[in-house]
This record gives C-alpha cells, sequence and structure tokens, in this order.
C-alpha cells in the first residue's frame, strides 16, 4: 500500500509535470516537441516508447506481462490553437480554430505565430477596431473570428510586409497558456485539458517502471495528438488489448458532482453510454482506493477511447479525469484531483 506521504510526492511531482508540458506549445498539428518530450520522459523511466505515423506516442509499461486482456489508457497532448487563414491588408491575421477555441475567450491573448522557416513572431489576438474609445459597438460586437484579428508585434502595416517576414496562410498560432500554480494548490492554465491527465499518465508509467505498483495484467499508455479534431485514438490500439480507459479532463459546472478537488468518473457524455463494467470497476476502484470521486453524466462531450470505438475496435471502454473547471477556456484544477485520480488508476491498475 503506497503511503499517504509517498502519494503526495507522486502528486508534487504531476504538478511538476504539467508545468512542463504546458511550457511546450502543442496545438492540434502542431505537436512534435511535446511529442519528444513525452518520449524523453519515458525513456529516462527505462521504458522503450515509439512514436506513431500520426504523431502521438505509444508506449508499454510492463511488456513482461501477459500479452491478452491488456488494458490501453489514452491521454492527448493536442491542445487548442489557430491557424492562419489569410493576411489582411494591414497586415494582421485572420485565423480558423485548431478545436475549439472560443473567440470569447481568447481575446486580448498573447500568441505566438510558427512559422514554416522556423521563425516565431509574438502577437495578440484582438476584435478588429480594438480601441474603446474609437469602436462605438466594442462592447456589443459578437467576438466571432469574422470579427477578431491578430495584432503582429513587428512594424507591418501592409499584406506584403508581412508576408515578408515568412508568415503563410496555414501557419500555426498559439495561445499564451499563463500557467499558474497557487499556494492554496490550484493549478490555473489555459490546456490544462489534457495536458494535465498526460503529466499523471506520466507519473503512473514510472510508478509501475519503478515496481512501486504491479498491474494485474499488461498496460499501455497512448498520448494521443489530434483528439481536440476528433481522431485522436482512432488508430495504434497494440495487439492483445481488450479494454480502453480515456483519462481526460473531469468536467466540472452546474448539474455535475465534480468539482477540482475530485476525479470524475463518466458514466454517458454526447457519446453514449460508458461501458457498465467498466463504469463500476471504476467506480470500486475509487472506493478501495479513498479518492475523492464523482459519477456524473456529460452534456457536451467527446474523448479519445469514443474514436477508438469508432474506428471499429472491439473494446470495453471507460472515462475518468481530474476535474477541471472552465473547459476550453482559462480552466482551473487542484493538486487534490490530480492526487485522486492517481489514486483510483492505482487501485485500478493491481486489482485487475
Amino acid at each position: 500500500m503506497i503511503t499517504d506521504q509517498r502519494m503526495e510526492q507522486r502528486t508534487d511531482n504531476c504538478v511538476r509535470r504539467v508545468v512542463e508540458l504546458l511550457s511546450i506549445d502543442s496545438p492540434s498539428g502542431y505537436t512534435r516537441r511535446a511529442a519528444e518530450h513525452v518520449m524523453d520522459s519515458c525513456r529516462a523511466m527505462g521504458l522503450a516508447p515509439e512514436m506513431t505515423r500520426k504523431g502521438g506516442v505509444l508506449v508499454c509499461l510492463n511488456p513482461d506481462a501477459e500479452e491478452e486482456d491488456a488494458l490501453l489508457l489514452e491521454a492527448h497532448m493536442d491542445t487548442l490553437g489557430g491557424m492562419v487563414t489569410e493576411i489582411s491588408g494591414t497586415g494582421r491575421l485572420h485565423l480558423t480554430p485548431l478545436g475549439g477555441m472560443e473567440p470569447n475567450n481568447a481575446e486580448g491573448e498573447n500568441v505566438r505565430i510558427m512559422t514554416r522557416s522556423g521563425k516565431i513572431y509574438t502577437g495578440t489576438f484582438q476584435m478588429k477596431n480594438a480601441s474603446v474609445h474609437v469602436n462605438r459597438d466594442y462592447r456589443t460586437a459578437k467576438r466571432e473570428y469574422g470579427a477578431m484579428e491578430v495584432v503582429i508585434d513587428e512594424e507591418v502595416s501592409s499584406r506584403e510586409e508581412t508576408e515578408k517576414l515568412g508568415i503563410l496562410p496555414g501557419d500555426i498560432v498559439c495561445f499564451d497558456p499563463r500557467t499558474r500554480v497557487t499556494p492554496s494548490g490550484f493549478i490555473k492554465s489555459r490546456f490544462l485539458d489534457d495536458k494535465l491527465s498526460v503529466a499523471i499518465l506520466l507519473e503512473l508509467a514510472d510508478q509501475v517502471a519503478s515496481g512501486e505498483i504491479r498491474p494485474g495484467r499488461r498496460v499501455w499508455e497512448h498520448i494521443t495528438v489530434f483528439e481536440e479534431v476528433g481522431h485522436g485514438g482512432a488508430s495504434s490500439v497494440p495487439a492483445g488489448v481488450s479494454e480502453a480507459v480515456s483519462v481526460d479532463m473531469g468536467c466540472v459546472g452546474d448539474g455535475l458532482g465534480c468539482d477540482e478537488r475530485k476525479v470524475s468518473i463518466c458514466a454517458k457524455d454526447s457519446g453514449g453510454p460508458y461501458h457498465y463494467e467498466v463504469v463500476s470497476a471504476l467506480i470500486e476502484a475509487a472506493r478501495r482506493s479513498g479518492a475523492d470521486f464523482a459519477v456524473d453524466v456529460y452534456p457536451f462531450y467527446g474523448s479519445d477511447v469514443e474514436a477508438t470505438l469508432s474506428a471499429g475496435h472491439d473494446l470495453r471502454h471507460g472515462l475518468i479525469g481530474p476535474g477541471v473547471y472552465a473547459s476550453h477556456g482559462y480552466e482551473r484544477s487542484h493538486r487534490k484531483g490530480v492526487c485522486s485520480t492517481l489514486r483510483l488508476l492505482n487501485a485500478y491498475l493491481e486489482n485487475r
């Protein structure tokens, strides 16, 4: 049995890991550096990760275990972001979203523009004509991508001047995560969905690799890179896997029992119910481990593991995650929710 003190140390490690991950820009389609970071982290544990053709990371935590009836844990390191669609006549950038980045949540945010040549420019995502003292409709104008633009931090005032910087349509635009960890234990940042759970799975991998926990069956982890656009978990299911569990963000909001200090077990989301026996076993593992948990039905949600099933894989499936408030905005979780998620996973692996 892992002591409370050891779990606190493991939770500290998760927080450190997520801060590192959040410092690496990785909107869908631009995830190579984040994937290499995850690969390096796994190699440091003595594991042998591989990069999938899509750019995700697949790693077996205990390759000496029997192949049959294996468990696949999925989390995603791709985040929301933007892509340049057009350079305006004034040299500013019009964007299309990557995933569900809401423009009203991103107004006024600092951004980085990643050019194909490797140069990086900074800017700000603003309303067009963003000065309140000039624009009489500023307060009532609808925040949508057609009404927004990136103001580049360079001396440009025409399309031609911006193009000379090497900026082109198709360039990726990364939004500043603004990561903060408070003395009271809260973790605040954009893109906790789902880098917080990636950090938890990395710490779980270290627990298995070090022998601190001993799963009763073979366990794989797949850190995916296209979840935010719908097909992250659709491929790369290893032979012998009979069950897959997404470790993603737990929803927090009106009508739900989860908060940032709990681990959420999802019974149903927009894609339908999760496998009854898997949900029941996750609840039992949460109780056995002493994790603070809630069982919830998410009204507007889809997960990696649903993409896995939709691709035709014959699997039992489940979904858990630390509670995250203000999803797809400036998000907030708590180290207690991280700890409860890790406790649940420990109990689930050791007893199945």
